[in-house]
């Protein structure tokens, strides 16, 4: 709201809207709108510290985060400059935190890449070790010689 952008950066709320009117240019339907009246009276029952916009003649003035951004760089205050600077400075910090992220992303589906590979050797070297494991059936006749016992038919002796 511009109440609050105004106290955020230590200005009137007029000299904001003042600003805002002679830089019309800076702010597009994107950055900063105006609230119609049923959205004025849902941000005033939503938000107690708005209770005093319920006496405002004129309709207030709502920013994006680009709207404050571009706000602090059209007003001429001390704070507004260092607000500047600061969002600057954040941005900048925000975008090499990005890039960090985005290599590791990028190492990270890598690995998870390489796993999979590997998940599906050690699955291959699993069920070989278990056919190895295995004990074949024997179907072959053993190694070696067999003896076997001769038979020796059985003699009867006679009686003489």
């Amino acid at each position: 709201m511009d109440a609050d952008l105004a106290m955020l950066y230590g200005v009137p709320t007029r000299v904001i809207n003042q600003a805002v009117r002679r830089n019309m240019k800076r702010f597009p339907q994107d950055f900063m709108f105006k609230l119609s009246q049923p959205e004025k009276d849902q941000v005033i029952t939503i938000c107690d510290h708005l209770k005093n916009l319920k006496y405002a003649k004129a309709p207030p003035n709502a920013s994006t985060e680009h709207g404050a951004i571009m706000a602090a760089s059209v007003l001429n205050t001390e704070k507004a400059i260092q607000i500047s600077v600061f969002v600057v400075r954040a941005f900048v910090k925000l975008r090499e935190m990005l890039s960090t992220h985005k290599e590791l992303a990028h190492k990270l589906a890598e690995l998870e890449r390489k796993l999979q590979n590997h998940d599906e050797s050690i699955r291959s070297l699993v069920v070989a070790i278990r056919q190895l494991m295995a004990t074949p059936e024997s179907k072959k006749r053993p190694i070696g010689f067999l003896v076997e016992e001769p038979k020796v038919p059985y003699i009867t002796k006679r009686k003489s």
